[in-house]
């Protein structure tokens, strides 16, 4: 690999903007790293842990003579992002994120720019997990993960192969695919996984019995909730920003709840086996552990 970046700028250092910092110098792929957050203090604290080397305040002044620029904030911000660094950056600037819906980035990209920017490559590394903030951040999170990027009809193709080779370098694999197409797939892998997970606790935490239910909860409840941990404001966003893809998934698993709870209600052993058998089946053949 021969890409370099002189200066990276990262807007939203927490878990995955600091892991991308950390995983660019631990591989020796830039210079600088300015760091830009609404909060200081966790600015502050990157440079203490040496995730990025200084910050700034003003998106507008940390992108100016950026190679890359890296917006990781939550969905809502994006159009505020791109308001604020539209006349800082150059057709030289590499822009992408790590937004876990594609199709709203692009349409706030359209709205403040009118025509997209040919160094603008919208992505979404396929890694994380329920804690936040610098301090969760480390250098290997993205090794033997995907990273899907949905290059913009504008996208030049340098810009591509930068911003692909940029993820290759950090240890991740890259899939090319539509905005549209990610957001669907997204929508039923990853954002009803969280909408159910959240909406499971939240329901049990409102019975009478919440205290006795949580007390006595098993390995099965604590798997499976252990992502309604996760920030609650950027899956508020994720939901507002795919709400589309959101519902057709969802609407298809109320139909399948809907199938099972008349299986049940029937005493119906034939069909509750033959649910959960296929999906067994499913689950065995596809999901690498």
């Amino acid at each position: 690999m021969s890409i370099y970046f002189e200066k990276v700028t990262i807007l939203g250092v927490g878990l995955i903007g600091g892991s991308i910092a950390q995983a660019l110098k631990k591989n020796n792929l830039c210079g600088t790293i300015t760091g830009c957050s609404r909060r200081e203090e966790e600015l502050q604290k990157g440079v203490e842990l040496g995730v990025i080397d200084d910050y700034c305040l003003s998106m507008r002044q940390a992108v100016e003579n950026a190679d890359l620029v890296i917006i990781s904030v939550p969905l809502g911000l994006f159009e505020k992002v791109f308001t604020e660094i539209k006349d800082a950056i150059t057709e030289k600037t590499l822009i992408t994120d790590v937004g876990s819906a594609k199709s709203s980035v692009i349409t706030a990209a359209k709205r403040v720019f009118g025509t997209l920017p040919s160094g603008l490559v919208p992505g979404h590394p396929i890694a994380g997990n329920e804690k936040s903030g610098v301090e969760a951040s480390f250098d290997t999170l993205f090794e033997n993960r995907c990273t899907i990027i949905t290059p913009t009809e504008n996208s030049s193709q340098s810009s591509i192969d930068g911003i692909t080779e940029m993820w290759e370098s950090i240890g991740a694999s890259v899939v090319v695919m539509s905005a549209e197409h990610h957001d669907l797939v997204l929508a039923a892998t990853s954002h009803l996984p969280h909408v159910l997970a959240f909406s499971l606790v939240d329901t049990l935490s409102q019975m009478h019995e919440h205290s006795e239910i949580f007390q006595f909860a098993a390995g099965g409840f604590r798997d499976f909730t252990r992502i309604a941990s996760s920030d609650p404001v950027m899956w508020r966003d994720i939901c507002l920003h795919n709400k589309d893809a959101i519902l057709t998934v969802l609407k298809s698993y109320e139909k399948q709840l809907k199938t099972i709870e008349s299986a049940i209600n029937d005493q119906n052993s034939t069909e509750i086996e033959k649910i959960f058998l296929r999906a067994k089946s499913a689950r065995d053949e596809h999901v690498v552990l």
